[in-house]
Parts: structure tokens; sequence; C-alpha cells
């Protein structure tokens, strides 16, 4: 495996992740949500620099750096409970416009997730170390969307028609 491939595909995903979060953080409906995008955003601005430096350690002749580890602050922001915090805090109906755009996000972290787990057992060493970070990572916020998207879609399913 092209481990310089891999991650010059994996940073185009993450520049594509970070405008999609950007983007969206401006237009969400709901305050909670363009909080979680805002905050995804710069997570993925992480990404991008952490993935931009395996690269240049590689173009060095080095081996890929070994992954940095989520510090405290990450961890608490993405666990099931913050996300079910964040729900409770706020009205799930005045959500409702966001679900096609939760489910996007689910959908983007899932597919990143998929690829640095694919892709890992393919490496070695270093590499294969920053390849199983970055799928933990991303597993965290494909977590935290299908959570967001699942109640607020559950409390929907069960609104009385007409909202």
């Amino acid at each position: 495996m092209d481990v310089r491939k891999v991650l010059e595909y994996a940073l185009a995903r993450e520049r594509e992740g970070f405008a999609f979060f950007r983007d969206h953080a401006g237009r969400a409906n709901h305050a909670t949500v363009a909080g979680v995008f805002r905050r995804l955003a710069d997570e993925e601005q992480t990404h991008i620099r952490y993935v931009e430096a395996l690269i240049a350690n590689l173009a060095g002749g080095g081996a890929a750096v070994a992954a940095p580890a989520l510090d405290d602050k990450q961890r608490s922001f993405f666990d099931d409970r913050a996300a079910s915090e964040m729900i409770e805090q706020t009205t799930a109906e005045s959500m409702v416009p966001d679900l096609p755009v939760l489910r996007m996000a689910y959908m983007i972290e899932r597919d990143l997730a998929e690829f640095y787990a694919g892709c890992a057992p393919l490496a070695t060493g270093a590499a294969r170390e920053a390849l199983q970070s970055l799928a933990a990572w991303e597993r965290g916020h494909e977590k935290l969307f299908k959570a967001l998207h699942d109640r607020i879609f559950a409390e929907y399913a069960n609104m009385p028609w007409g909202g």
C-alpha cells in the first residue's frame, strides 16, 4: 500500500469535511446544531494539520509520526452523555429541519472512519497507528451525529401530525 497516496486522499476528504461543517454551521436552523458543526469544523482543521504533518514527514523520508491522543476536552464533548445533554437542553422539534444535514454529517464521518479502519491493517508501524487513531477520531464524530439524528428523528416520528 502506498501510504502517501492514502494520506493524500485522506487530506482531501478531511478538507471536504471541514468545508461541509463550516458551511452548514452558518446555515443550520438550530443553534445547537450550528454549534456542533462549528466545533467539528475546528476539529477537522486539527485532522487536516495532522495529516499534512504525516505527509510532510513521509516526504522527508521518515516513517509516519504517531498520532496524538485525544485530550479530555475533546473526549468529553463527543461522548454519549454530552450528545444527550445537548439535545435535552433544546427543543428537538426546532431541530427537525436539520435532520437531513445531520444524516449527511453522520455518513461523512462513518465513511471516513471506515476508510481509515480499512487502510490501517494494510500499513505498518507508525503509519498503522496514525490511521487507527484517525479512525477512532472519526468513530467518535460518527457516534455523535448518529445519536443526534436518531434522537431527533424519534421525537419527530412521534409528534402529532402538524408538528
